[in-house]
């Protein structure tokens, strides 16, 4: 079983976000409007016995709702090439906060750290040697993207199917913030 933690986006917030999605980057596989999130934590493969154990974690965790902001659009790189294309989260103190909260709660529950730092985002696309001029002018055309506020009212343990073509994201648990 392949899990992650995250939040799952308003319908209306998906919509916009797929707007942004187009055809003008060869070597863009853009992911589908039902598998956006934003990803809090990722906790790979593990076996269900585990997967009980964070459940029963998670579900005691306490944290406030609050207001979630999507803004601007960028690249993640490595090795000189960008490998991802996203919507950027402005960062707030309660989402920072839930995120800490998750990571010592799933820490406690036995898994290793979280070895990556946060850096909150929507992936759009997956970028497979996508030019930098056209990515430029994406970006460029773009950045000014802004969406409402959303509430967020709750957090989501998903579970990862990988496939040829995409991935499947199945909503396992959703646990309540308030």
């Amino acid at each position: 079983m392949r899990l992650f933690v995250a939040l799952d986006l308003p319908f209306a917030l998906r919509q916009q976000l797929a707007l942004l999605a187009g055809r003008g980057i060869p070597g863009a596989r853009w992911v589908p409007a039902e598998n956006y999130h934003l990803t809090l934590r990722f906790i790979g493969e593990i076996q269900a016995w585990q997967a009980e154990e964070i459940d029963h974690a998670l579900a005691g965790l306490r944290a406030p709702g609050f207001a979630l902001t999507l803004a601007g659009v960028g690249t993640f790189s490595k090795g000189g090439r960008s490998t991802q294309l996203w919507a950027g989260v402005e960062r707030c103190p309660p989402l920072d906060h839930l995120r800490a909260k998750i990571e010592t709660t799933l820490q406690r529950a036995g898994l290793p750290p979280e070895r990556r730092r946060f850096a909150p985002h929507v992936t759009l696309a997956r970028l497979d040697n996508a030019p930098e001029a056209k990515l430029a002018a994406f970006l460029q055309g773009h950045n000014l993207f802004r969406a409402d506020p959303v509430p967020v009212a709750h957090f989501t343990l998903f579970s990862s199917l990988l496939g040829k073509e995409q991935a499947v994201y199945t909503p396992e648990v959703e646990y309540a913030l308030g």
